[in-house]
């Protein structure tokens, strides 16, 4: 097969995935609305089942759900006539995901959870299926087409169903105050997790703190960035307030100009209006000051009281970059 011909394949899938998604526009509607009013109402979890693929895409949006602030659980049809029901508790909603909403494992599973009396969600791609019929609310995941070339394997039929669940995930989330610092609590974990929780202060804790004075002389302005080895050193007013920063750049920028050395201090080589940041920043607004301003390093300060520097290789080794 000719690449061009593999390219057009593709395209073509993503068009018809997108159309599936671009089509459940109409049916995000006053059903959609119960649904959500429902599930943010209960005091239970949203438990959500599926069979064969849609029941990998309840797997995703419980995931999604749990991370966001919705206690959800996920529990496969078939394991759930087979033991599993007894996750259910009297004060759970109950979701089942299927395109067809016919399979044999939905027809067993419904009548069941019907009689323990638990509000039922049916998302499904056929309304007029027996999962629709017994529904107490319909989340229409209607497709004209899946993107396999025989119509067959679940594509844009799937594509869909994550989609809906994603759209219902973000308005509880809307409905619950969900905010960052909750999901920070979520996502401790991994470079996310960083991203939420990590300030300032806890990247330069173990840093040295290169101070020089405005009136140091430039041999020993030169000895502390040596020693301390960050690049830079901060110049310090007396009652400890940021005057203004010398870096290496500012020093090679100096010896470029061939400019004489004897008498120079601190207070002629430093930029005086230094980029700051406060320690109990997050250090993800910290990588986006040194990007905005091609910069790599910050002097932290908190009500410009000298602090720190915050080097680009503090974010290096947390990953962060």
């Amino acid at each position: 097969m000719q690449q061009q011909d593999l390219k057009a394949i593709a395209l073509r899938t993503i068009e018809l995935e997108a159309r599936s998604i671009e089509g459940l526009a109409p049916f995000v509607n006053d059903a959609f609305v119960q649904v959500a009013q429902l599930v943010h109402q209960s005091k239970g979890r949203l438990v959500v089942s599926g069979i064969g693929k849609s029941a990998i895409i309840a797997q995703k949006i419980v995931a999604t759900l749990n991370s966001t602030g919705t206690p959800s659980l996920y529990m496969h049809a078939a394991d759930a006539i087979h033991g599993d029901l007894g996750m259910i508790t009297e004060q759970d909603v109950v979701m089942v995901i299927s395109k067809s909403g016919n399979s044999p494992e939905i027809k067993v599973l419904v009548p069941l959870i019907k009689n323990f009396g638990n509000p039922l969600i049916g998302m499904v791609g056929n309304t007029d299926s027996y999962l629709a019929r017994h529904a107490d609310h319909v989340l229409n995941t209607t497709v004209t087409a899946e993107a396999c070339p025989n119509n067959l394997a679940p594509t844009s039929s799937t594509t869909a169903q994550m989609v809906m669940g994603d759209a219902l995930a973000v308005c509880l989330m809307e409905m619950n105050g969900f905010t960052g610092d909750d999901f920070a609590r979520f996502h401790p974990g991994g470079t996310l997790g960083k991203k939420l929780y990590l300030r300032v202060a806890d990247l330069i804790a173990d840093n040295p703190v290169p101070t020089v004075s405005p009136e140091t002389p430039l041999p020993e302005t030169v000895i502390e960035m040596t020693q301390k080895r960050l690049g830079a050193t901060a110049v310090v007013n007396a009652d400890g307030t940021v005057y203004g920063i010398i870096t290496d750049g500012d020093l090679r920028r100096m010896l470029e100009r061939r400019q004489p050395i004897a008498g120079v201090k601190a207070a002629d080589l430093a930029s005086t209006q230094p980029k700051t940041i406060a320690p109990d920043a997050l250090a993800v607004h910290a990588l986006d000051l040194l990007r905005q301003h091609n910069i790599t390093h910050l002097l932290v300060a908190h009500h410009n009281q000298y602090v720190g520097i915050l080097h680009l290789h503090d974010l290096v080794k947390e990953g962060l970059i």
